[in-house]
């Protein structure tokens, strides 16, 4: 593994632990040139499903836009990281679980709004009044009733 701060190619393991659903190990590193401590993250990497958007594109899935869209919601809010990751996790692990090749982009976003009306409120309103494109106060009105 190669040090993220001086590209030294000689690290050591100075610990490691499994996750609680034992899907991830984390592993603290240290350097033996630089002599600094990073993370990092082994898990299974199994295919995710295609993408297919509104406009009938396909896509490849891309975990990192889903985490971006999250965090975006979640700016400014009292959720931790933890809780940020394991949300994503679980939409990953239900994408992975549902042996499907292809999935509508909007299955994806109302399982980033069912994680994040679980966290946060507030995000979740954030993400539906962007995702759902509301035309009039009255829906937008509906889904604050709603919750």
């Amino acid at each position: 593994m190669h040090c993220p701060f001086c590209d030294h190619d000689d690290t050591q393991v100075v610990e490691t632990r499994e996750s609680d659903e034992g899907d991830v190990i984390r592993r603290r590193r240290r350097c033996l040139k630089c002599d600094k401590r990073f993370t990092t993250y082994e898990r299974v990497e199994v295919a995710l499903p295609a993408l297919v958007k509104r406009d009938g594109r396909r896509d490849e899935f891309d975990p990192d836009k889903l985490r971006a869209s999250m965090m975006l919601a979640l700016r400014k809010r009292p959720v931790g990281m933890e809780q940020i990751d394991a949300a994503q996790e679980r939409i990953l692990r239900k994408l992975q679980s549902s042996g499907l090749r292809e999935v509508p982009s909007t299955r994806v976003g109302e399982m980033v709004m069912r994680e994040l009306k679980r966290l946060d409120k507030v995000a979740y309103v954030r993400f539906a009044s962007v995702y759902r494109s509301f035309e009039d106060v009255d829906e937008f009105r509906q889904l604050i009733q709603d919750i």
